[in-house]
């Protein structure tokens, strides 16, 4: 018998028994996210395009953790090819399986708007919005048959703000439109044990441009505040999804 105030428990991530998916990940935010989800328990597939020799040394970091890692290639601004990364990551540890994709990849080009060149615009987004919709939709059907996943993309902080940044503009269509297919996709797959959310850094410390006068916490945010923001979706229940989290000490606000 209940009073009506009992809460269902917490779905617990199923940890050293799924995969986790991390574009971008030879070196940089991406190694970080992908050592960290190693540490949670995952095995990883790392992600590279080009950098073969930095995605093996982030696998052998993840190892450490006593986990499966495996480097897979593939140049996402194709989306054949991103749909395949997401297939092969699922099957990297047949006894495992696609649990975790994390959206990282994603070219940043800062010049003026006039200047910006037909290359760089379908570039930016192509790496950073077109790549996160053909892994998403690939992945989706995976974790919902599963019962249980999440998706974590990364976006931009002030993207959904609608403020002009004439040096970066693809870069920021990119980001809010990777926020509208976030919420987009959180809905269609609520209630499948499956959650989609967005971590939006600011400034960081790794960051092309350190506008830092413009931050009212003082300072660039580093890489581990950024990474425990996106292990807070992973470990959340599904029940938290759609959201956005912004890592970026009030920049914007």
């Amino acid at each position: 018998m209940t009073d009506g105030t009992d809460s269902a428990p917490v779905q617990a991530a199923p940890q050293g028994r799924g995969t986790a998916l991390v574009t971008g990940a030879s070196r940089g935010i991406g190694r970080a996210l992908a050592v960290a989800l190693a540490a949670e328990g995952f095995d990883v597939a790392v992600h590279y395009r080009g950098s073969e020799a930095d995605a093996q040394q982030t696998a052998q970091l993840c190892r450490e953790s006593g986990v499966r890692a495996a480097a897979l290639q593939a140049d996402l601004t194709d989306p054949a090819q991103a749909r395949a990364l997401v297939r092969s990551a699922h099957a990297a540890f047949p006894d495992s399986g696609l649990a975790v994709l994390v959206n990282n990849v994603g070219n940043y080009v800062n010049r003026p708007l006039l200047d910006t060149t037909d290359a760089e615009w379908a570039d930016m987004l192509g790496s950073n919005l077109t790549a996160t919709f053909a892994t998403c939709q690939e992945a989706a059907p995976l974790l919902r048959a599963r019962g249980w996943g999440r998706i974590v993309n990364l976006g931009y902080a002030g993207a959904s703000s609608n403020v002009a940044r004439p040096g970066i503009v693809p870069y920021v269509i990119a980001k809010a439109g990777v926020l509208q297919l976030s919420r987009s996709l959180a809905v269609v797959l609520a209630g499948s044990g499956v959650s989609v959310n967005v971590v939006s850094p600011g400034v960081i410390d790794t960051s092309v441009s350190q506008p830092v006068a413009q931050i009212p916490a003082g300072r660039p945010g580093t890489v581990p505040e950024l990474v425990q923001a996106a292990l807070s979706f992973v470990r959340a229940s599904d029940y938290l999804t759609g959201q956005e989290l912004e890592v970026a000490g009030g920049w914007n606000l």
